[in-house]
């Protein structure tokens, strides 16, 4: 081999080597427990917008579980929005895309093929 060649091998090497070093040596931040992981802060407190209570009384189903089993219409749903006091209804019929929000203040109605009310739910 020519000289040049393994000097230029050799230097390479060289260089390499002092870079792992320096990668070596270089300290990370630590954490105040001196642990290895670096602190993260806390987690955010999250409230409900009212109380228990308040979203219990958001959507009253006791008050129309006799429309079960009853075909629907409009009237049908205003009827049921009303009497569940709840301050938006939301109609779902079979292979229809739903968000997937929950909103205690609203009432699903579910409907089979025949628009015959199956299933009532708050949220």
């Amino acid at each position: 081999m020519k000289p040049r060649i393994i000097l230029a091998k050799l230097a390479a090497v060289g260089a390499c080597a002092m870079l792992l070093t320096a990668c070596a040596s270089s300290q990370m931040p630590i954490s105040p427990a001196n642990d290895d992981v670096d602190a993260a802060p806390p987690p955010p407190t999250v409230t409900p917008n009212g109380s228990n209570q308040e979203q219990a009384a958001a959507c009253d189903l006791d008050a129309i579980q006799y429309a079960i089993g009853e075909p629907f219409d409009e009237a049908m749903g205003s009827q049921l929005q009303s009497e569940s006091s709840t301050r938006q209804a939301r109609v779902l019929r079979p292979g229809e895309a739903a968000t997937m929000d929950h909103r205690p203040d609203r009432l699903n109605i579910h409907l089979d093929d025949q628009d015959v009310i199956e299933e009532l739910r708050c949220g």
